[in-house]
């Protein structure tokens, strides 16, 4: 067909010659030819083309599906935010609903918590109260009950102390005696005695001058009582009185009798008539009706002490008696004076301490009444 084409193009056609429209069998065929020689030269292109398409309209497909599934998302996001929003609203509401009921709370408790601090003061000051009070009675009782025991001590039924009980004595040793007539009853009576500010009758025809140093020493003590023998007061009256009217032979013996009174724990009891049997002196007594325990002299001993609650006795001598009688009067109105139930001007006061004082003085140097 090529050679033909040649020829042809080098013969042209005369004037005037017809040639078929249509092309014939061959020329399709080489047409045919020629296009899929040409074909072969762009297909490749094409191809490329037709996959970019592709890939442009894939992309734009994926594209609104994805915008497509992120508005749904929003959609969905803002239904949950607006879900959240009111939840978290009702839970500001639940919030502050507790704050307010848990302020209300914490302003009862403290309102409760107040109220029972008022009370416990006010019934722990009742009770302060009540115990002052049943203090001051027990002091008042134990008051009572030493100034009974003193009693005992010294004055019995079956041989009364003549010293507590002036209408037993004779007129003319009545005025010896004068100035124990605070001791004449139980202790009540003395509370009261001592409460009326009577002042202690002086002897007949008797002088007296307050000594400005030893008024000054009790005046000090009696700011503050005790019983304390380191204070000046105390001190010089132990020097001066207790120590040597206490001071018998027998030293160990006499230490103890003086721990005992002042302790107040010493007691003295009449002798009994019947006859003590010897083996029962010998174990518990010392001394005997005819031999005094603190003296070691042989005296008639009408009477007999105990110290403490030991079970041991020992008989003593009139003059011996008289001494530590003189001795626990003294401590006895100390002791009262220390608990505030003797209501006396100070210089009263003063005045039957110096008299308590004398009848040690006296005792210790001998003198004692007929009657013990």
């Amino acid at each position: 067909s090529q050679v033909s084409f040649e020829e042809e193009s080098q013969n042209p056609p005369a004037v005037g010659h017809w040639k078929a429209l249509m092309p014939s069998k061959g020329d399709k065929e080489e047409a045919e030819s020629g296009c899929q020689d040409a074909g072969g030269v762009h297909e490749p292109q094409s191809t490329e083309q037709l996959n970019v398409s592709r890939l442009r309209s894939s992309s734009v497909e994926i594209r609104e599906k994805g915008s497509e599934f992120l508005r749904d998302e929003l959609h969905k996001a803002q239904k949950e935010l607006k879900l959240k929003d009111k939840e978290c609203e009702r839970l500001s509401k639940v919030r502050e609903q507790l704050e307010q009921e848990l302020e209300e709370l914490t302003a009862s408790l403290f309102e409760e918590a107040h109220k029972m601090v008022r009370e416990a003061n006010t019934k722990q000051a009742a009770a302060e109260k009540q115990l002052k009070e049943a203090r001051g009675k027990i002091d008042m009782l134990q008051a009572e009950v030493t100034a009974l025991k003193t009693l005992v001590i010294t004055s019995t039924p079956s041989s009364p102390n003549r010293e507590l009980h002036p209408q037993l004595q004779s007129p003319c040793k009545a005025g010896f005696r004068k100035g124990h007539g605070r001791n004449k009853s139980t202790s009540s009576a003395m509370v009261a005695a001592a409460s009326q500010n009577v002042p202690p009758e002086p002897a007949s025809r008797e002088c007296r001058e307050v000594d400005s140093i030893l008024f000054a020493e009790f005046q000090a003590w009696k700011e503050s009582p005790t019983l304390d023998k380191s204070c000046s007061f105390l001190d010089r009256i132990y020097r001066e009185d207790v120590g040597p009217c206490l001071d018998f032979t027998k030293q160990e013996l006499s230490e103890l009798v003086r721990v005992a009174v002042e302790q107040n724990t010493l007691t003295i009891e009449p002798v009994a008539s019947q006859t003590v049997p010897v083996g029962k002196v010998a174990a518990e007594e010392c001394g005997g009706p005819k031999k005094c325990a603190l003296s070691g002299l042989p005296r008639t001993c009408k009477h007999r002490i105990m110290l403490g609650d030991s079970g041991n006795y020992y008989y003593i001598s009139p003059s011996c008696r008289a001494r530590i009688t003189a001795v626990c009067n003294f401590f006895t109105y100390i002791r009262y004076i220390q608990q505030g139930l003797v209501r006396q001007d100070v210089e009263l006061m003063y005045w039957e301490v110096m008299r308590l004082r004398r009848e040690m003085s006296l005792a210790k140097l001998g003198f004692y009444p007929s009657e013990m």
